[in-house]
């Protein structure tokens, strides 16, 4: 059994058990309050204790873990020695450098499929129509052993379903040329936002994720968000395709000792901003039923009332730092926040939330029974890595001593959908049927994969295939379908 992880002390000592932190946390809190820091006590526990972690870096400053800290912090030297921490060292601790953009770490890459139509429908902000013509596209490269790598290929099958739309909608509705080019517009905008970087090969194999150095201790993944966060449905897409990737490809462990990796979702209330009800349902399965795959998930947000009921309420393990209470809304929040604490009757929770310091909190962690501990209020540890950055020089240095090094960096371009649509269909299906009769071309070729999947559309399997399309499959929880 894994040592308890100690990250806090008031009235008593507060561990977090590895045990139990696959049953999933809380980090919250105002701006400034000490939230980032708190993270980063957790993660170096984490991994003394073995456990893989993986974290976004939306401000830049989480980077300095890979570095011991110092005395030179006074107040990292004031709270160990109000703690009174007799084993407390400095330390630097072993991490791995993500970037989407390939820009400050290994480059981070999924393919078109294995996002899948649900997540991209978010990320496309498509509604309820546009969502079900791209879950037909999806359908349809699947069916033909069309791989969707990059956006390009999905650009291929777009178009292809589009020229061919009358053909379509006798099974599955009308597609009009107004759905299609609502999806395209969409693909354009993203491909603007540098979106054709994350979308390919070689995707990301998620046991780099969870690896241990020679001394046993686990790897902490840090993914750089600065540039990230400028695109925030980016950003939680990504982060959920993650969760969902996860969840896929993870066999069933049950309550291991201590889990495979914890993830730390930051700035999590973008998640369920104006979330589609469907999605919702999709993310509170997976918080549920991701713990028995051994992977513990922590939210952190400014404010518990940011996650909705249904997952706050598998959120186990809690940090709560201050909140203000300047409006009527401001103290709402914080009495509905004191409710969600198994209650102190020494403490009134409500006042003690809007009266906390920097790196003070109210503490609730799990028992060995998964009884959420009686709330205290207390000092969270100082870490003993850097806090803050640490110079892009150093920073590349680490990605370059990395044993990833160079795997990810080199871009895979190989047959796909966009080649296949090229060779079977020739240039006159992707350049459109009108273009194709400009040229007279009337004559009828020899029947394609693509003139089967047409005809099939009509048959009994066929209209089987839509009710499957229409009803979602658990074991593609949230769209993705590996190969």
């Amino acid at each position: 059994m894994a040592d308890p992880i100690l990250v806090a002390k008031g009235e008593t000592e507060l561990f977090l058990l590895p045990q139990m932190a696959n049953r999933h946390g809380l980090i919250a809190g105002a701006t400034g309050t000490g939230k980032t820091v708190s993270l980063q006590v957790l993660a170096e526990g984490l991994s003394r204790a073995g456990v893989s972690v993986f974290m976004s870096d939306v401000k830049g400053d989480l980077a300095g873990i890979s570095q011991p800290g110092s005395d030179s912090n006074k107040k990292v030297k004031e709270r160990a020695e109000l703690l009174k921490l007799k084993d407390f060292a400095f330390e630097g601790y072993p991490v791995a450098f993500w970037d989407i953009f390939g820009e400050q770490g290994h480059p981070v890459r999924a393919t078109v499929t294995e996002m899948g139509p649900l997540i991209l429908s978010r990320l496309f902000d498509l509604n309820e129509t546009q969502s079900g013509v791209l879950s037909l596209v999806f359908k349809i490269a699947d069916d033909n052993d069309m791989d969707l790598l990059d956006l390009k290929d999905l650009q291929a099958m777009l178009q292809f379903v589009g020229n061919n739309a009358q053909q379509f909608q006798t099974q599955y509705g009308n597609i009009t040329g107004a759905t299609i080019g609502a999806i395209q517009r969409s693909l354009l905008t993203l491909q603007e936002q540098g979106a054709d970087k994350f979308f390919g090969e070689p995707a990301l194999n998620l046991a780099d994720l969870m690896r241990t150095d020679l001394k046993g201790r686990g790897v902490i993944n840090i993914l750089a968000s600065d540039k990230l966060m400028r695109s925030p449905k980016t950003y939680t897409a990504f982060l959920l395709w993650l969760l969902s990737e996860l969840f896929e490809q993870l066999p069933e462990v049950g309550d291991p000792e201590k889990p495979k990796l914890v993830f730390f979702f930051d700035e999590a209330h973008l998640l369920f901003t104006d979330v589609p009800k469907a999605l919702l349902e999709k993310v509170e399965q997976v918080v549920r039923l991701i713990r028995s795959k051994g992977v513990g998930v922590f939210f952190i947000t400014q404010n518990p009332m940011d996650v909705p009921q249904t997952v706050l309420g598998q959120l186990g393990n809690r940090v709560q730092h201050a909140l203000r209470a300047f409006t009527q809304l401001d103290q709402k929040a914080v009495k509905a926040a004191a409710q969600t604490f198994r209650i102190n009757p020494k403490l009134d929770v409500a006042e003690a939330i809007t009266q906390l310091g920097v790196g003070e909190a109210l503490v609730s962690m799990l028992d060995p029974k998964g009884m959420p501990g009686i709330v205290q209020r207390a000092f969270m540890l100082p870490p003993r890595s850097q806090i803050g950055p640490i110079p892009p020089e150093l920073r590349q240095e680490i990605v370059r001593s990395s044993t990833l090094a160079g795997h990810y960096e080199n871009v895979l371009d190989r047959e796909s959908a966009y080649e296949k649509l090229q060779a079977r269909t020739g240039t006159a299906a992707l350049a459109g049927a009108a273009d194709a009769a400009a040229r007279g071309r009337r004559s009828k070729p020899e029947p394609t994969a693509f003139d089967n999947v047409l005809k099939a559309a009509n048959s009994p399997l066929g209209r089987q295939i839509g009710r499957e399309v229409a009803r979602g499959i658990m074991g593609a929880l949230l769209g993705t379908r590996r190969r």
